[in-house]
């Protein structure tokens, strides 16, 4: 177990997980789609560099990984880059669109895999081919039935927030908590592809006004609403990054995007570290852990 200090940015809040895209690769085209906001690449990291950064990351404190993409089941080699995520990491867990994933859910919990995200808008076959170019969403719903059975808990299902969806999002809530998993309402960001902001603040109320209780999250002071539904207390999980300095107040990340630059915040690319470039020509670990901790100063919160 790692028992390192996290490293502190020049506000106080200390680095304690890393969110790693392994490619910027994706089979759906979702209209809101923010690539974690990434500039196009040149290049990809392979397994080894990623099991090289993660040991680096390991010995300055962060004890969390979360690999991401574009689609990281793209990457032939995902099961390789989980278990150089098991090596180092406490927790190890992925955000999916779900299309590849049921066939693999297993292998991937084998692998070290703890928990999953998958990405579900809505659980209408026509809503979800508008939103993401493909007619796909049978295969996501297979997938979070094989997560929940293959144990990755939690699996939670990513519902980004459209002003005029309300109806359609509790038809998706209402599947999720059907099969088990938790939902998780998010609020779009307005980079990459997405250049709109929606408004999630009704979305919001009417979640709140339907809770027996809620409590708050460490990360980014996210709320969890409990609803009693069907005789049972099921949980839903509102993500708002946009205008809110709470959430940034509360951030424990650091980003690496897939060609291999530390990167201190999704919402914009100033203080980029190139750490791929040196592991490459042969960087001591020294070197190595010198370019994480600048890349943990160049943080600052986005919204204050």
């Amino acid at each position: 177990m790692n028992m390192v200090e996290p490293i502190k940015d020049k506000y106080g809040r200390p680095v304690e997980s890393i969110r790693i895209s392994v490619t910027e690769r994706c089979n759906l085209n979702c209209i809101y789609c923010h690539n974690e906001g990434q500039m196009e690449a040149k290049t990809e990291m392979r397994a080894e560099e990623i099991e090289k950064i993660l040991e680096i990351a390991s010995r300055i404190g962060i004890k969390d990984v979360k690999f991401t993409g574009g689609e990281p089941l793209m990457r032939k080699d995902i099961l390789d880059i989980i278990r150089a995520g098991r090596k180092y990491m406490e927790d190890v867990s992925m955000t999916t669109n779900g299309t590849l994933l049921a066939p693999v859910a297993l292998k991937l919990k084998e692998a070290g895999l703890n928990r999953v995200n998958i990405s579900m808008d809505s659980v209408e076959r026509e809503r979800y081919r508008k939103i993401t170019g493909k007619d796909m969403v049978d295969r996501v719903k297979d997938a979070i039935k094989a997560s929940v059975e293959a144990g990755l808990y939690p699996v939670k299902v990513n519902i980004v927030a459209f002003p005029d969806s309300f109806d359609d999002i509790f038809k998706t809530i209402e599947f999720v908590w059907s099969v088990n998993a938790m939902p998780q309402i998010i609020e779009a960001i307005n980079v990459g592809r997405n250049k709109k902001l929606y408004a999630i603040d009704e979305i919001e109320k009417r979640i709140a006004s339907m809770a027996v209780d809620v409590r708050v999250r460490k990360l980014h002071k996210r709320k969890i609403y409990s609803i009693v539904y069907d005789g049972k207390i099921r949980e839903v999980e509102i993500v708002r990054p946009m205008h809110n300095s709470e959430f940034c107040a509360n951030c424990n990340r650091i980003r690496l995007t897939s060609d291999g630059m530390l990167k201190p915040c999704i919402m914009h690319n100033r203080g980029l570290v190139d750490i791929l470039t040196p592991l490459r020509e042969g960087a001591t670990d020294d070197e190595l852990i010198a370019l994480f901790k600048k890349a943990i100063m160049n943080r600052f919160p986005y919204w204050r």
